[in-house]
């Protein structure tokens, strides 16, 4: 269980170091096109092209290398630990992302929102002490077809949502984010042809392509939660998608487990985990004017972070 746990702790700091790079470049970019024609949509949200040379900058570049390293890293995690563990201690990256932030962005943190930090590490503490064996993740094939189709609807259907709400979608856009990260955590756990390596089972898993999906669609909702909205708030939400329901389907359909009379204690951890980020994700939300209203002269208004 150790190698596992600092599998996902190293995980969970290339993703936060991730996180910040890919805010700063997805800043950069709103900031260049805040006067250009046809970056928004006409709801205030960004547009397909505005993403796009967001995602060419060289911040989110190094930061999307990153994530794929982090991806890897909480695959191995997710395949050693039972699930409610691996994706809190990875969404752990809430905390690396907040105190960067501070660094990289200019942010102030207020006292509410370390308060909420320092509980959501408490937490984490805690389900690390109660983590029993992680199930075995075999499940019949029907399952993998349902991961499929969910993750299509989540991603697609929360696309054409968040781009509908446009400059308010930006705690949705990261929560959807989240649990397209989540889904893609269970597909890891389940798929078939990994142990003993079979590429023909392994191509013929639907989960294969859910993780396919579910991954695409989670970075670009979060990319999209990154340019309207406040970093340490899209993140949040995105730990309360990508931890509660892989947690929940980890005890009730694959077999994870906490140690034999600390249940209660993982309950508790988990519980105080969740709450923690929610906390952030509330006292980090941007305040005020939104931030894609069009200035009076010809400079570009800054984004502003709370």
């Amino acid at each position: 269980m150790l190698i596992g746990l600092l599998t996902a702790v190293a995980a969970s700091i290339c993703y936060g170091t991730g996180s910040v790079l890919q805010a700063v470049g997805s800043r950069k970019s709103a900031r260049r096109e805040a006067a250009a024609a046809g970056q928004r949509t006409e709801r205030g949200g960004p547009s397909l092209s505005s993403t796009a040379k967001a995602a060419m900058t060289w911040e989110f570049v190094v930061g999307t290398i990153l994530d794929f390293v982090g991806f890897g890293l909480g695959a191995l995690a997710a395949r050693m630990l039972p699930l409610f563990l691996s994706q809190t201690v990875i969404s752990a990256n809430l905390v690396i992302t907040a105190v960067l932030s501070v660094r990289l962005l200019g942010i102030r943190l207020t006292r509410a929102e370390w308060t909420s930090i320092g509980v959501v590490c408490s937490a984490l503490v805690l389900l690390a002490s109660a983590a029993g064996p992680e199930g075995s993740g075999h499940t019949p094939i029907a399952t993998h077809w349902w991961l499929l189709a969910i993750s299509l609807l989540l991603m697609v259907g929360g696309t054409v949502l968040v781009r509908f709400l446009g400059a308010k979608a930006a705690i949705l856009a990261g929560l959807l984010s989240g649990l397209g990260f989540g889904a893609l955590g269970v597909g890891v756990r389940v798929l078939n042809g990994i142990d003993p390596f079979d590429l023909g089972a392994l191509l013929a898993d639907p989960a294969l392509y859910a993780i396919l999906v579910a991954g695409t669609g989670g970075m670009y909702l979060h990319t999209v939660a990154l340019q309207i909205g406040s970093v340490n708030g899209a993140t949040a939400a995105l730990v309360v998608g990508e931890t509660v329901l892989p947690g929940m389907i980890g005890v009730w359909w694959l077999g994870d487990a906490s140690r034999p009379g600390f249940a209660w204690l993982a309950v508790t951890g988990f519980v105080l985990a969740v709450a923690g980020a929610v906390a952030v994700a509330w006292f980090g939300a941007p305040e005020g004017e939104p931030v894609t209203e069009t200035p009076a002269t010809d400079e570009p208004e800054p984004v502003r972070v709370p």
